[in-house]
């Protein structure tokens, strides 16, 4: 008796067809040729590299799904996303950073995604008979991603949950698919090649990969939906900003802005804010369940809820960010109106004990930034617990609800977006993410410049070009900007209306170029009477340094 082939239907008896017929390779019945056919246990190839990557998506995306109810950052691609972070080398790092800029991390993403549809079409390919290869590859990545979530600094026992919930997924999806996938025959009187056993089978088979895909689609798209759930949070938060008492910032004044030269505005708008940071994923905090607490080597341990943070005086200030992984004329430097609670204020009445040389700053997902306490306790610093940006609650990316902002310090000593714990410690006790990676322990801004007009090899008329950028030196100010063009003598450019100590400064300037190509450089001396250096410098350890200089072609 024939026995059913899986995922198809009985082979069934046929009369030979003529010899005529077969010759030509017809048949005197449409399905003639399905029927001749014998079941010989291979999955179809195509069939199976989709069933390896369809069952990794649905473990993906479950995972997802259950990251969303205990940790977002213990999704598994994230996990292993950010344990790449955590454990590339730092000359790959900045490479990824220089290279890539913001989009940094999806490109990252987008790699990984790249390997895992690979690994899982490859798991597919070797299940064609059984499915233990596949499920033995599932499980694999599974232990992957668990080992992955378990070395996160911010590493909780339910973060093993989604691992966990995935690899049961992939696991199940792997099982209950093999069995219904069409199989590869042979013709049963001759050994030529394999075709399917009906047209059935495939439909039966592409349906059952359709829903176990589209399974996969809607679990990790309810994941991805659930962890943005913070919108109605942030709109509540820009509506009491609005109705509280904040001690406003002096407005930018006039002829600060050179805008109309070339330069940026003044003041960065929070979409054009730049992001840097290690968040594979945006923390999804609601401001009702943020609190931060303050410990270590104080005299009194504290611990805030948002209410009680918001309850305390309010400030805005006008201040410049700069991020250190920023090269020479690079863009990772904004400027917005933050509003907040004085650091400083907070820290005297938690009382900080002596020698207690370093803040010590963690953010929800368990990074962490190395602040020097007595830069944040100079009295004139204006170091901020910020909730406000630019007249709206800090955005998601930005750190919402609550972020640290340290004027004059680069962001990976002091900008911890995310914040929930200030430990008042020593240098020599902890060491922060970056110090970890070899980065500096205390590194302030450095006094930059760049051309921002003209772009590099941009085609110029020959005569007065005009040339506009901007300058910055946090906490000592801008002072002078020069610029020059062919290595010949420097030439002092205009300097804009200064906004505060703590905010960039634009500049703009002439020079009379021939036809020709040209180089331009730039220049900037700050407060303290220091001037830029003309030797170029990584950005490792503590920020790159060197002038600024752009080619031109003018005719």
């Amino acid at each position: 008796m024939p026995s059913d082939p899986p995922g198809g239907e009985p082979t069934r008896q046929e009369p030979a067809p003529d010899r005529a017929n077969a010759a030509s390779g017809k048949s005197d019945r449409p399905d003639a040729a399905f029927a001749r056919l014998r079941y010989d246990g291979r999955i179809r190839a195509g069939a199976a590299a989709s069933l390896g990557i369809v069952s990794v998506a649905a473990a993906v995306g479950v995972g997802h799904l259950a990251a969303a109810f205990v940790a977002p950052a213990a999704s598994p691609p994230l996990a292993v996303a950010g344990a790449v972070v955590r454990l590339a080398p730092l000359p790959l790092v900045e490479f990824a950073t220089s290279t890539f800029g913001t989009a940094d991390k999806p490109v990252l993403l987008a790699g990984i995604v790249v390997v895992l549809v690979a690994v899982a079409a490859l798991a597919g390919l070797a299940a064609r008979r059984r499915p233990w290869p596949a499920v033995a590859i599932v499980v694999g990545l599974g232990l992957v991603a668990g080992a992955a979530a378990r070395t996160a600094p911010s590493f909780a026992q339910l973060d093993l949950l989604p691992p966990l919930a995935a690899t049961i997924a992939g696991v199940v999806s792997v099982r209950w698919l093999h069995p219904r996938l069409p199989r590869v025959v042979e013709p049963a009187a001759a050994g030529a090649g394999g075709v399917p056993v009906t047209r059935r089978a495939v439909l039966h088979g592409s349906a059952a990969l359709g829903l176990v895909g589209f399974a996969a689609a809607v679990a990790g798209g309810i994941g991805q939906l659930l962890g943005r759930g913070v919108g109605d949070s942030r709109a509540e938060v820009t509506r009491l900003l609005a109705t509280s008492r904040i001690t406003p910032a002096p407005p930018v004044p006039p002829g600060a802005d050179l805008a109309a030269f070339g330069a940026p505005p003044v003041i960065t708008p929070n979409a054009d804010f730049y992001r840097i940071d290690t968040a594979l994923r945006v923390p999804a905090l609601a401001a009702a369940d943020w609190s931060l607490r303050v410990h270590g080597m104080v005299d009194r341990e504290l611990t805030l809820s948002f209410a009680d943070l918001v309850a305390r005086p309010l400030v805005e200030r006008t201040l410049t960010l700069t991020c250190v992984s920023n090269e020479v004329g690079g863009d990772l430097v904004s400027t917005a109106r933050f509003v907040g609670v004085d650091l400083r204020d907070l820290l005297r009445d938690a009382g900080v004990a002596p020698g207690a040389d370093q803040i010590l700053a963690t953010s929800v997902d368990g990074w962490t930034a190395g602040t020097p306490t007595a830069v944040v306790l100079e009295p004139d610093r204006g170091a901020l617990l910020a909730v406000g940006m630019n007249g709206e609650a800090l955005p998601r990316e930005h750190g919402f609800p609550v972020r640290m902002v340290v004027p004059g310090l680069y962001g990976f000593v002091s900008a911890t977006k995310w914040l929930t714990d200030l430990e008042l410690t020593t240098f020599a006790a902890r060491d922060a993410y970056w110090v970890q990676r070899g980065w500096a322990e205390q590194a302030p801004i450095k006094t930059q410049s760049r051309i921002d007009r003209p772009r590099g090899f941009a085609e110029l008329p020959a005569g007065r070009v005009v040339l506009a950028g901007t300058a910055w030196a946090q906490h000592r100010g801008v002072e002078r900007v020069e610029v020059r063009a062919d290595d010949g003598p420097w030439q002092a450019a205009q300097l804009a209306t200064e906004v505060n100590l703590d905010t960039w400064r634009m500049w703009w300037a002439e020079l009379e170029l021939r036809p020709g190509r040209h180089m331009l450089q730039c220049r900037a001396t700050d407060g303290s009477g220091a001037t830029q250096p003309e030797q170029r410098t990584s950005p490792v350890p503590d920020g790159a340094a060197g002038w600024h200089s752009v080619v031109v072609n003018v005719s």
